[in-house]
Parts: structure tokens; sequence; C-alpha cells
């Protein structure tokens, strides 16, 4: 048996416990009754969000008007098609998982177009042709089999998700053809270019990230009810998270 073979079987059997993670971490963090969202860590959560805003703050000064772009926006652009183009393997196995062959033939389709007339990704000729990302990922597959969505928690550098995303996270490992098929030392390249990609698209989306981040009285509820409302989109639940800690001039 192939390296690559004996990975994808090591792979594929550390996957159940993975799943069963999901239900168990979520279940333990179930809501209040009549609480629109779950925030039991927020004391950790806070903590973790200054760290995070002190660490943007030394990359992206912090909001300042005249600040230096990190990237050339040229080069922002093209490392945000790298990275984005990265993970629509992973997009479309999910969508097999979710059930959804349409949405996994289209990003399947549109890695194709990228990867070969789009060099490598860095350009993107797919949205021109109006083939369009359908984005998931492992967090929206266990949703879909019905995993609840958990606590709300923020990561360290990767800022804000929930206890279902985060262990979609590290389920994306074993499901991601990319991650499963390269192998040392491309690998890390890979994992190199999301990493420039998450800065590409800080860069590129600044002046939005900049007034929840530095704009509002309080950036961390702010920052919390945005997140939750936009995957709760995302996952087509049609709930409102209404914030007590929300700042109403924040909007």
């Amino acid at each position: 048996m192939s390296n690559t073979s004996v990975d994808i079987a090591i792979r594929g059997r550390s996957l159940g416990p993975v799943l069963a993670a999901a239900w168990l971490l979520a279940a333990c963090s179930a809501p209040p009754p009549g609480v629109e969202f779950n925030d039991p860590h927020e004391a950790q959560n806070r903590a973790v969000h200054e760290e995070n805003l002190a660490m943007d703050r030394a990359l992206f000064g912090g909001g300042k008007p005249g600040r230096k772009p990190f990237l050339p926006e040229p080069v922002a652009t093209s490392l945000s098609n790298f990275a984005s183009n990265l993970d629509m393997p992973g997009s479309a196995v999910n969508s097999v998982l979710q059930v959804r062959p349409g949405p996994a033939l289209q990003n399947a389709l549109r890695f194709a177009i990228n990867t070969t007339i789009g060099v490598g990704g860095l350009l993107d000729p797919a949205t021109a042709m109006g083939i369009h990302a359908e984005s998931t990922d492992f967090g929206e597959t266990l949703h879909v089999w019905g995993a609840p969505e958990g606590a709300y928690l923020v990561v360290p550098i990767a800022g804000p998700t929930t206890e279902r995303d985060a262990i979609g996270w590290f389920a994306d490992l074993f499901v991601d053809p990319i991650s499963i098929l390269v192998g040392a030392p491309e690998a890390y390249y890979i994992v190199a270019a999301r990493v420039g990609g998450m800065v590409a698209d800080r860069q590129l989306y600044g002046e939005t990230i900049d007034s929840i981040l530095y704009e509002s009285a309080d950036s961390y509820a702010q920052m919390r009810l945005i997140h939750l409302q936009n995957r709760r989109f995302e996952l087509g639940i049609e709930t409102d998270v209404i914030d007590p800690y929300e700042d109403p001039y924040g909007q």
C-alpha cells in the first residue's frame, strides 16, 4: 500500500471520533432557555479577542488613517484568489456529504478552470464565466446532519467561531482532497498560502473590519453579533441574534 493510501485510511478511521465529538461537545454547551446567543466562555473569549486586537493593530495599524497597505493591492487580490481556489476541492467534498450534487459539480468545475486558465488560481476566470463559488465547510456539513451550534468561541489569530465550526475546521483536514493527497514540503506551502490568503482578505476588506473592531463601543460584542448573524444566514437559519451588549451606533 502506498504512503498516500495509508494516510487516507488513517484519516478515514480518525473521522468517526471527530463526528462523535461534534455532538458531545455541542450538546454540553446548550444555551439556557430564552438566550439568543450562547457564550459561556465570555471571559476567556474576551481575553483572546484582546490578544487578536493587539496583533491586528501591529500588522494593520488599528484603523489609523494613512497606514500603507500591508501588501500591494494586485498581490493581495491574487493571494486571496489563490487561497480561495485551494478551498474548492474541500467545498466540493462537503457538498457531496451534504447531498448537494449541484454545488459539488460547480465547485469542482470552478477549481479546474481557475487552476488551469487562471494560472493556478491566481486569477479568477471562473467568476467571469458565471461559475461562482458555492463555498462550504464541514461545520455546515455537521449542521446539515443535525449537530447543534454549541458555544461561541474566539480562537487565537483565526477569530470568532462556534464549537461546531471549530470541530469542522479540524475535520476539514480529513475530507479536503488537497490536504490528503499533498505531502511535505508542498503541504507547508499550502498552509502558508492559506495564511497569506487570510492576511490578504483582512487587507481587502479592511474598512469594514476596522469599523467593527475600532469604531464600536464594545468590539467583542459587535463581532459576536455580526459573526453569529452571518453564519446563521449562511446556513439558512432565519433567526435574529439579539445581543444585549450590542453597540446601537455600530451598525
